[in-house]
């Protein structure tokens, strides 16, 4: 059975085994021991503060084969980005260059310097190890935090980001970097990629280009993955455009990787999101469903085959089941079918 959890200490040997895993460009972990155990730290504070608005918490998950207590992936959200160090993107928009005189209309492409996603709520750090992509896993890593996002709402902004990975090479090269580093910087993109997921963001404000840059200046070959995704990234923003993300135009200062955003009450799976009380029993066939506690420091969720069918409404959990999700008879959780 595979279980989603918050990340606890003893966690820290998983997390730098996925950050090993991960590669070139997966920003937000870095393989730095330090750096990683405090992102654990911090996670587990903010899974024990009381706060009744966003601010600079980090919740960060795991997910966890319950049979062999294998940690296999780690998802994470950051509850309101750019109220502590700046959060950058490019914005691709056009202007207008025309002379009634000449009879010359043109629109011309450009990308703008930009924090318009400041307090916003992002959705972070997926990762899913090679030999557990298959089946709901990637649904539950994903999906899961909008349960949690619905269940703890004061913790959140309105508006809802992920950052998608962008196009680089098996070298961790990326051609819109390759651009930039020509003109602008003497680093190379996983170096720069590296400084940003340990925090050193000051050479982003020193040396990024202040004014618009006009994209048909730049290679054919940065042009062409502006807003595109990673090849490993595809199943992943395919399952946030069903969701209901749309893409509006902002893209990574680095690899030009798509953000994609959505309002809460908009995503399909807050939607489509029950509210069922726990009975427990024996619980025969059904159709598959993510379940999900509603608790903070003791937070579960996982996909499950359930009966919905019985006359009082409520949801029967196989004992082990129960135990799994950290609930009791009578308890209440939150469902959404899968």
């Amino acid at each position: 059975m595979m279980i989603l959890r918050p990340i606890q200490e003893s966690d820290y040997p998983a997390l730098l085994n996925i950050a090993h895993e991960s590669g070139h460009g997966f920003t937000s972990l870095p393989v730095n021991e330090e750096l990683l155990q405090k992102k654990i730290a911090r996670s587990v504070a903010s899974f024990g503060k009381d706060a009744d608005k966003p601010f600079d918490e980090g919740y960060l998950f795991v997910l966890e084969d319950s049979d062999t207590g294998e940690v296999v992936g780690t998802s994470g959200i950051e509850a309101a980005v750019g109220l502590d160090d700046a959060f950058y993107h490019y914005h691709l928009s056009k202007v207008i260059h025309s002379s009634r005189t000449l009879d010359v209309y043109k629109a011309v492409d450009i990308l703008t310097l930009c924090n318009d996603y400041t307090g916003a709520t992002e959705l972070c750090t997926l990762f899913l190890k090679d030999g557990y992509r298959k089946g709901p896993n990637g649904k539950l890593l994903s999906r899961s935090r909008f349960l949690f996002i619905n269940a703890h709402r004061a913790r959140f902004a309105e508006t809802v980001i992920a950052e998608m990975r962008g196009v680089s090479d098996e070298n961790g090269e990326s051609p819109f970097w390759q651009w930039l580093e020509e003109h602008f910087f003497s680093m190379d993109f996983p170096t720069a990629d590296y400084l940003t997921g340990i925090g050193q963001k000051v050479f982003i404000a020193e040396l990024m280009p202040k004014y618009p840059i006009y994209v048909n200046l730049l290679s054919k070959e940065a042009q062409a993955v502006i807003g595109q995704v990673h090849d490993n990234t595809r199943p992943a923003i395919q399952l946030l455009k069903n969701e209901g993300f749309t893409f509006n135009g902002y893209v990574d200062i680095f690899d030009a990787g798509p953000t994609v955003e959505a309002k809460v009450d908009n995503i399909r799976t807050v939607r489509n999101i029950e509210k069922r009380k726990v009975k427990i029993g024996d619980s025969t066939g059904g159709y598959p469903v993510m379940i999900a506690n509603d608790r903070l420091v003791d937070y579960r969720a996982s996909v499950i085959e359930v009966n919905l069918t019985d006359d009082s409404g409520d949801v029967i959990l196989a004992p082990h089941v129960a135990a799994a999700l950290n609930v009791a008879e009578g308890d209440i959780v939150s469902l959404t079918k899968i």
